[in-house]
C-alpha cells in the first residue's frame, strides 16, 4: 500500500508540472489520481463519496455568484477605479487595493479577487515594472487572506475538510499571521510600486463571457472534489511518515509550494493527528511560498496568464519578496 500511494503522490507532484497536456486538464488528473490514492489507500466507502460530492458546493457556489456579481458591476468598477485615482494618492491607492483584496478574498474567493486584481491593474496604467510588483503583492496578500475561511480558495477548504473544523477554525489558527502580512504587503505596495504619469490611463481587459463563469466554477468543483479524494487516500502515508515532524521542517518542506499548487500539497500532507502548531506551520510554509512563482497558488495563475507576466518576470521580484517573509514568519512565529 505505501509504495502505491508513493506513486500515486509523485506523480501527482510530477505529472501537472512537466506534461502540459496534464497541466491543463488538472482537474480531472487530480480526480483520477484522487479515486486511485482512495482505492489504494483503503478509504474509498459510501461516506467517502458522499463526502466528496458534498464538500465542494459551498466554494463552488461562491465562485459562481460572485463571478456573476463582478461581470454585473464590472464598469461601476472600472469607472470607480478612475474617480479614486483623482482624488486620492496613487500610493495610497496601491495600499489599499492590497489590503482590501486580501481581506474580502476569504469572502468573494481567491479566483475573483485576482479577477478584480487584473481589472483595476489594467486601469492604473503603471510601468510594466510597478504593474508586476503591484500585481505579485496583491497576490500574496489575496493568496493569504483567501485562506481565512473555507470557501476562499481550495487550500482552505481541504483543510477544514480534512481536520472537520469550524468555520472560523483558520481565522483562529493562523487570523493574526495573515492580518500582519496583508497589512505589510500593502505597505510594500506604497514603497515599491512607482505611480504613473497623472494623464496616464490603462485600458482593462473586457468582461469574461457568462460561460467562462459557469465552466471555471464546474472546474473548483471538480478540484476540490479530487482533493478530497486525495487527502482520504493519502491519509495512511501521513499517518506513518509525517505527524511527527517538527514544525520548522514542515514549514520549510513546503517551499514546494512555489512550483506545486498549495492545495494539492495541503491535501497530501495535513492530518487530524498533527498538533496545531504542526498544521499551522504547513500552512503557513504553503500560503507564503506559494506567492513566488505562477504555479503557486491560483491567483498567480489567473493575473500572470491574463495580464501576460511571464515567469521569469514574477520570479525576480516573488522570490526574494517570499524568501524574506519565510526567514521573518519563521524567526517569529515557527523557531
Amino acid at each position: 500500500m505505501t509504495t502505491g500511494l508513493l506513486i500515486i503522490l509523485l506523480l501527482v507532484l510530477v505529472l501537472p508540472f512537466a506534461v502540459k497536456p496534464i497541466e491543463r486538464q488538472l482537474e480531472l488528473f487530480l480526480l483520477v489520481m484522487g479515486i486511485a490514492a482512495a482505492i489504494t489507500g483503503g478509504m474509498m466507502n459510501r461516506e467517502l463519496l458522499g463526502q466528496a460530492f458534498a464538500d465542494p458546493l459551498p466554494i463552488t457556489l461562491t465562485v459562481l455568484v460572485a463571478g456573476i456579481v463582478f461581470r454585473l458591476f464590472y464598469r461601476q468598477l472600472t469607472g470607480g477605479i478612475r474617480l479614486l485615482r483623482k482624488v486620492m494618492p496613487d500610493r495610497l491607492l496601491y495600499t489599499l487595493l492590497v489590503i482590501l483584496l486580501g481581506l474580502v478574498s476569504s469572502v468573494i474567493t481567491a479566483i475573483i479577487a485576482a479577477l478584480v486584481l487584473v481589472t483595476v491593474t489594467g486601469t492604473l496604467g503603471l510601468a510594466r515594472r510597478s504593474e508586476i510588483r503591484l500585481v505579485i503583492l496583491a497576490c500574496y496578500s489575496i493568496g493569504l487572506g483567501a485562506a481565512l475561511t473555507p470557501i476562499g480558495e481550495p487550500l482552505s477548504t481541504i483543510t477544514v475538510q480534512k481536520l472537520d473544523a469550524e468555520f472560523s477554525f483558520l481565522f483562529n489558527l493562523i487570523g493574526l499571521d495573515v492580518l500582519t502580512a496583508i497589512l505589510m504587503f500593502g505597505i510594500l505596495a506604497a514603497v515599491w510600486v512607482d505611480p504613473p504619469e497623472k494623464e496616464a490611463g490603462g485600458t482593462p481587459p473586457p468582461p469574461e463571457p457568462v460561460s467562462s463563469i459557469f465552466t471555471r466554477s464546474f472546474k473548483v468543483y471538480v478540484f476540490i472534489m479530487a482533493l478530497t479524494m486525495l487527502g482520504a487516500g493519502f491519509e495512511p502515508l501521513i499517518r506513518e511518515h509525517l505527524t511527527d515532524v517538527a514544525p520548522g521542517t514542515l514549514y520549510w518542506m513546503n517551499m514546494l509550494s512555489a512550483v506545486l499548487d498549495n492545495a494539492t500539497l495541503a491535501a497530501a500532507e495535513i492530518s487530524p493527528l498533527m498538533q496545531y502548531d504542526a498544521i499551522r506551520a504547513i500552512l503557513l510554509g504553503l500560503l507564503i511560498s506559494g506567492g513566488m512563482l505562477i504555479p503557486g497558488n491560483i491567483p498567480n495563475i489567473i493575473s500572470a496568464g491574463k495580464l501576460r507576466i511571464t515567469s521569469g518576470e514574477w520570479a525576480r521580484f516573488g522570490v526574494p519578496v517570499g524568501l524574506v517573509a519565510l526567514v521573518v514568519y519563521y524567526i517569529i512565529g515557527i523557531w
